[in-house]
Parts: C-alpha cells; sequence; structure tokens
C-alpha cells in the first residue's frame, strides 16, 4: 500500500507539467479569476479537463486482482484488472473551478473513456467520475478564490465516494473488496494531494505574474512622478538629459538617448562620447521611426557607433507624440537583444506614452497658464503631482477588492479636481464652498491613511456664509497632511474648527503631528523659506491673499512646537449676508 502511494505520488509530476502549461492559456486565467464563464469558455474548459481526466487514467497503474501485481502503464483491461489512477483530478477542479456544468461535463468524458477501457469496475470508476463532478460543482464558490485544503477535501471525498461505489456496483464482491483494501487509501492520499498541488501551482505561477504587472506599474507611476516636474517645460536639452538620468537608473539600460526631429537632445550612459548632444540624427532606422510613428528594435548594425569594443549592440526606439504627431524619439541601448524581453517592450511602451500625454500636459498648461493671471498660475502649479499620482494608484488598487469604494474616491477626485478648475476663474468663494473641496480632498487621503489618519470637525454652519479668496483652506489642510503626518505611523488627528465669533469668523486647522521649531513657525507664511523639507510657497500665498483683501489682521497665526502638533489660523471680518443668501448660493454652487 504505501509503495503505491509512492508511486502515485511520483506520477503527480505529470499533472504539475499540465497545470504549468494551462497557466498559458487564457480561457484558463479567465475561468481562474472570472465566476462566469460564456459558453465558448465552458465548452473549452470541458474539453481541456476532461482530456486531463484520461491523461490520469492513462498514467495509472492496472491493477490484476488475480495476481496482485501492478502494470506501470494502461492499456484495455481484462475482466479482472483495475486502474489505481489520478482521473478524479481534472473533474474536481474543473467542478471546482467551473461550476457543476463544467465539473459533470468533464466527468462524462473521462467517464465514458474508462468505462470504454473495461475491466470489472469500468461502469463504478465511470459513474463515479460523474459523481465527483457534480460534488466538486457544489463546492464553486463565486467571488471567492478555491482554497488549497478544500481541493483536497473535495478531493478525497470524490475519491473515497468511488471507492464506495466500486463496492456496491462492481462484481464480484470479493474483488471489489480486495482491489479497495489495496488502492483505497493510496488514491484518497494522492488524489488529494494531486488536487491541492495543481491549485497551488496555478496560484503561484498567476500571483508571480501578477507582482511582475504590479511592479511594472510601480515602475512606471514612480518615473511618472520623477519626470513629471521636468518635462512641464517642454522637450529642451536640460529637460531631456534629466529624464534620460531617471530612466537609465529605473531601468537600468546601458544607455537612454532622447532626441527631436533633427538631433539628439541627450544621451546618458555607455557612448555618451559617440552621442553627444546637439549631433544631427544619422541613423536612418530612427528616421524611420519618426515617419512611422512605431516602436521599433534595431540591432548593432543600425546604430551609429563604430568605435572597437562599443558595449551598444540593440536599441529600442520609441517615439514621442505630441497632438498626434511624432516630435522625437525615446531610445533605450542594451547589450544584447536578449535582455529586450517582452516587459522590456511593455515597459518602453508605457514609457513611450507616459512622456507623450506628460508633453501634452505641459503644452496645454503652458497655453492656460499664458492665459491666466499671475497669481492663478501660482496657485495651480501648488497641486502636488505626488496627490494625483497615489490618489491614482490608491484607486488601482481597489478596483478589484473593493470596487464600490474606488468609485467612490472615483466621484471625490472627480469633486476635486473640478473645484480646482472652478475657483481659479473667481476671485472669491464661500467658506461653505471652500469646506466641501478640503472634504474632498480628505477623503481621499482618508483612504489612502486607513488607520492612520482621523478627520475631527467643528462648524458653525451659520461661519459658512462667509466669502473668502479661493484656495484658502485646502493649501493649509495639504500642508499638515504632507508635514505634520511624515513620518508618524498611526493616530495622526487633523481637527478643522470654524466659528462665528464676536465679529468676525475664526478657521482654525489643528493637528497632532511633528510639528515645527517657534523660529520656522514664525518664518512661515512671512516669506518663502530655502529648505529641504518645504519652502512654505503654498502658505505664504494665503497669508498673502488674505492679508491684501482682509488686511494684516487676517493675517495667519501659526503655533508650533516640535513633536507637539500645529495650530495654524485666521480671522476675517464677517460678511452681511442672510439665510436666504446662503441658500441661493448653495442652490447654485454645483
Amino acid at each position: 500500500m504505501f509503495i503505491l502511494l509512492i508511486t502515485m505520488i511520483e506520477r503527480l509530476g505529470i499533472l504539475v507539467m499540465i497545470a504549468f502549461i494551462l497557466t498559458r492559456f487564457r480561457f484558463f486565467r479567465d475561468m481562474f479569476y472570472h465566476d462566469d464563464l460564456n459558453r465558448k469558455q465552458q465548452y473549452t474548459a470541458i474539453l481541456f479537463f476532461g482530456t486531463f481526466g484520461i491523461i490520469g487514467t492513462y498514467s495509472g497503474l492496472t491493477l490484476s486482482t488475480e495476481s496482485l501485481q501492478f502494470h506501470p502503464w494502461t492499456s484495455d483491461l481484462n475482466s479482472d484488472e483495475a486502474i489505481a489512477n489520478s482521473r478524479v483530478i481534472g473533474v474536481v477542479l474543473a467542478g471546482l473551478l467551473g461550476g457543476y456544468k463544467v465539473g459533470i461535463g468533464a466527468g462524462l468524458i473521462a467517464g465514458i473513456h474508462r468505462f470504454t477501457l473495461g475491466g470489472f469496475t469500468g461502469i463504478a470508476c465511470g459513474l463515479a467520475a460523474i459523481v465527483s463532478g457534480v460534488i466538486s460543482g457544489f463546492f464553486h464558490k463565486k467571488k471567492k478564490h478555491v482554497k488549497p485544503g478544500t481541493a483536497f477535501l473535495i478531493g478525497a471525498i470524490s475519491e473515497a465516494i468511488q471507492m464506495i461505489i466500486i463496492l456496491l456496483i462492481s462484481r464480484p464482491f470479493e474483488k471489489a473488496l480486495a482491489l479497495v483494501e489495496i488502492i483505497g487509501i493510496p488514491m484518497i492520499l494522492a488524489n488529494g494531494l494531486g488536487c491541492t498541488l495543481f491549485l497551488l501551482i496555478i496560484r503561484n505561477v498567476l500571483n508571480e505574474e501578477e507582482k511582475a504587472g504590479a511592479h511594472l506599474a510601480q515602475k512606471t507611476l514612480r518615473i511618472a512622478e520623477k519626470t513629471l516636474t521636468h518635462l512641464r517645460n517642454g522637450l529642451t536639452y536640460d529637460t531631456a538629459k534629466e529624464v534620460c538620468h531617471i530612466l537609465n537608473e529605473e531601468i537600468n539600460t546601458s544607455a537612454v538617448s532622447i532626441t527631436n526631429l533633427n538631433d539628439i537632445l541627450a544621451h546618458i550612459g555607455q557612448g555618451e562620447d559617440h552621442h553627444r548632444a546637439g549631433i544631427p540624427i544619422q541613423t536612418q532606422i530612427t528616421l524611420d521611426a519618426i515617419k512611422e510613428g512605431e516602436i521599433v528594435v534595431a540591432n548593432r548594425q543600425h546604430i551609429h557607433c563604430r568605435m572597437d569594443g562599443c558595449p551598444l549592440d540593440t536599441v529600442v526606439i520609441a517615439p514621442l507624440k505630441q497632438r498626434g504627431m511624432t516630435i522625437g524619439t525615446l531610445k533605450l541601448y542594451f547589450r544584447s537583444e536578449k535582455e529586450v524581453n517582452p516587459v522590456v517592450m511593455e515597459l518602453t511602451a508605457g514609457i513611450s506614452s507616459l512622456l507623450s500625454n506628460q508633453l501634452e500636459i505641459a503644452d496645454v498648461e503652458k497655453a492656460y497658464q499664458l492665459a491666466r493671471e499671475a497669481e492663478i498660475k501660482v496657485l495651480q502649479a501648488q497641486i502636488s503631482p505626488h496627490f494625483l499620482f497615489n490618489t491614482l494608484n490608491t484607486i488601482l488598487s481597489l478596483v478589484r477588492i473593493e470596487p464600490a469604494k474606488a468609485r467612490k474616491l472615483l466621484i471625490y477626485l472627480s469633486r476635486f479636481l473640478r473645484q480646482n478648475l472652478e475657483i481659479t476663474t473667481e476671485h472669491t468663494t464661500t467658506l461653505e464652498q471652500e469646506l466641501k473641496h478640503v472634504k474632498a480632498y480628505l477623503a481621499i487621503e482618508e483612504a489612502r491613511f486607513v488607520n492612520k489618519l482621523r478627520i475631527a470637525y467643528e462648524i458653525d454652519e451659520d461661519a459658512l456664509v462667509q466669502q473668502i479668496p479661493p484656495l484658502t483652506l485646502q493649501p493649509i489642510v495639504e500642508n499638515a497632511i504632507k508635514h505634520g503626518m511624515k513620518n508618524k505611523e498611526s493616530n495622526f488627528v487633523l481637527k478643522i474648527k470654524i466659528q462665528k465669533l464676536d465679529g468676525h469668523i475664526s478657521v482654525r486647522v489643528i493637528d497632532n503631528g511633528n510639528g515645527m521649531s517657534t523660529k520656522r513657525a514664525e518664518q512661515l507664511s512671512k516669506a518663502p523659506i530655502h529648505s529641504d523639507v518645504g519652502t512654505g510657497l503654498a502658505l505664504y500665498n494665503v497669508n498673502r491673499r488674505l492679508t491684501m483683501k482682509f488686511g494684516e489682521q487676517a493675517a495667519l497665526l501659526i503655533k508650533s512646537e516640535l513633536n507637539m502638533g500645529t495650530d495654524i489660523s485666521f480671522s476675517v471680518p464677517c460678511s452681511e449676508v442672510n439665510i436666504h443668501d446662503r441658500i441661493y448660493q448653495s442652490a447654485h454652487s454645483g
């Protein structure tokens, strides 16, 4: 019995190979991740798992109940022979992953095939395969991954039921009993283990691919975050050089080059002496890439690098586009063509599209800035790209696991961005609108920093009709989140208090964060500060606009101590607005 168990476990290697091959097929990935398969996918799954069951039959051991000897491979059986096999694995996994329809279909294929092989257990084993499909289909769970323990349990139970069916149907009973005594326990354990191994292998392979995809996405986002500040100024010699440095470090290439339609703008890495900035484009392959606007892979003979010992062997050339027109190229150099794998090609395509979009954004932003007042340009520049990318990354991570939360965050982000755009056309806004803007921002930050950030509000509703300059409260709150919460692991509390007092409106933003020295607190808001931890430009602009509109009595008041938190407040004289005016404003505030 023990030797039979070891032999059957050894033959699971065949199933391991099949499991790995299955992960290459798109339909199988869909079945593993999605609950509902269309009819074509169901038929394909039935065929695959039915075939898998047939392979499990042929890879079994033939047992003669007369001689009690095993034969290593299965063919047509005599009336006294039966098979110790792993057929049930394919049928059980079909039901667990695809539902009872797929399980029964695979069971029919594997069961009918087993019946045609003959032997005194042919009918019992064929029927047992169908029963296994029904049982495993019953345990198919929608919206949940099958657990390895569940796979082992269902595989073992299905095999145990097969032993019972053999005892009930197969005749003579003495032979059936002798067969079950020999192969029962080894088959129950081996097939339960086989179901578990099959599932673990598939899950591990797919998880590794997911991790690779996540790593690729993180790298792309990191590159986007690093390059955005440079490409805001368009495609120039200086910005191209900075971007090439970033890409060379992140992608680990031999060299990176960026060109416009005529010249090399920057080249970082191997071969810098032969690819200096300002040199005209001399390779036809680069000119063709510009003309076609497609990604091109070229070998050494196309690279303009003829010096001895040049390590540049292969180059991937991707177009940089603006308004649909190619305006230059991104060139990634590698030592060998073997380094240019599908991941590199996908990353190159993503970076090319990313840089093109950033150049588009830079072009649009430049035109927009020319049309706006100087102060509005400063305000818009304060919107942090880090916040946008981190928010999108948070939404991306929630799309599959918490889609409802992801949708809610998209609504908050849309509201936040829309209000950012709307307030730039206004000279004043109400505290109510400012508070809505801040709440949208904080809702996003609370989702990003779960169990770390807590928001408290103390709002006097009568104070919300007060008119103030746009983007007054939000920069203060963002400054508290960005600097106050930095390096804190938990229990960061941000409190917003808006009160109507005697003849004036008081606004306070209080946090229990890192705080700052008294000297720095006194300097902030009076003038921008040259510092590694921030310039204070946002608070300076807020303070300047408050004092220009309401006088020095409305200036920001900053109280802070290191590791004790910060309290930033301002006070403005009350506006004479009655309740009817407020109702009208709310109705027309969007």
